[in-house]
């Protein structure tokens, strides 16, 4: 079901809601969180859908804030259309969707505070580019996780150093997110015999893939070996990281992704094995943050120390794509 509420205010969306679950048995009953999505006019509906699909192992309220702000279309008059959708239109959860427009679009934080379950934790994501400052920012500062998407950016290797000088506990990127299959199978070779040290490590992806840059200053940083990043233009068909070298006394261990979701494992003595590495999609990337509410630690002292003491990397032509 789906109800708009044009030119409203943040009090009758709240009422409406109140409303729907009191006539259509609709509840907020078992939601766990409260999902804020900071958007621009427009580009709403893919994150929506990753919030549904998303909302079916964690069931929340989902509010998108969309404002025309930053495109120098902010000249009209104040009005606040909203939406609310609920049933089969919001998956396992409920979505208050806020269209801001002029002087209505300034202060974020009132348009959702009123519309916050209570005593549940808030989330805030930005599908698109970031406040340069998130956790000082309108929505940042009611959130206890916030989320990013550096790839989404427009320029994603300048926003990781962004956030690397930004940090604050509870900030996460989905350029870290997407590196969980990454890192699960390269932990995965590495517990297996024979148990030699790595002595050198080379990373390369695309140039402007900054998931490449954050599997290098995590490898850098728990082998505590100097990393070889390289960036390159699209390679085999395949953007984002496009594979890693471990060197040890005995040989070296490839893993490269030779196409879209499929990667080589070359080993020595060893057969040669085609793994599943598939692009993980928004939705799954979402779920996943959602699984923990606590600061990610290991996030922070990658983006604080180990993406700083990378060296320069090494360049070829530049390319495209931003994913993992």
């Amino acid at each position: 079901m789906i109800v708009d509420l044009p030119n409203t205010t943040s009090s009758k969306i709240s009422k409406t809601l109140v409303k729907i679950r009191e006539e259509g048995g609709a509840v907020a009953l078992g939601r766990v969180l409260t999902l804020v999505i900071s958007t621009t006019l427009g580009e709403e509906e893919e994150a929506i859908e990753a919030a549904n699909d998303a909302s079916r192992e964690h069931p929340m309220r989902v509010i998108v804030v969309s404002t025309d702000q930053g495109n120098g279309h902010n000249d009209g008059d104040a009005r606040v259309d909203a939406q609310i959708r609920v049933g089969g239109d919001a998956g396992a959860s409920e979505v208050v969707v806020v269209k801001a427009y002029g002087d209505a679009a300034i202060d974020q934080e009132s348009l959702v505070t009123g519309l916050l379950l209570p005593d549940a934790p808030v989330v805030a994501w930005w599908p698109g580019n970031a406040p340069e400052v998130v956790s000082e920012s309108a929505i940042g500062r009611i959130a206890q996780r916030r989320i990013t998407d550096a790839a989404a950016s427009s320029n994603p290797l300048d926003a990781i150093t962004v956030i690397s000088s930004s940090y604050q506990p509870g900030d996460t990127d989905f350029a870290w997110t997407r590196l969980t299959l990454w890192r699960a199978q390269l932990a995965a070779v590495l517990d297996q015999p024979p148990y030699q040290p790595v002595t050198a490590v080379e990373v390369h992806g695309a140039a402007d893939s900054p998931s490449t840059v954050l599997l290098a200053a995590w490898l850098q940083l728990q082998l505590e070996v100097e990393v070889t990043l390289t960036v390159s233009s699209k390679s085999h068909g395949s953007s984002g990281i496009q594979g890693v070298t471990l060197t040890r006394e005995s040989g070296d261990i490839g893993l490269e992704r030779t196409m879209a979701n499929v990667a080589t494992l070359v080993q020595p003595n060893q057969p040669t094995h085609d793994i599943s590495l598939p692009r993980r999609s928004l939705r799954d990337c979402l779920a996943e943050e959602l699984r923990r509410l606590d600061p990610d630690e290991l996030f922070g002292d990658v983006v604080k120390r180990g993406v700083g003491q990378l060296g320069k990397p090494g360049t070829s032509p530049t390319g495209t794509g931003a994913h993992a």
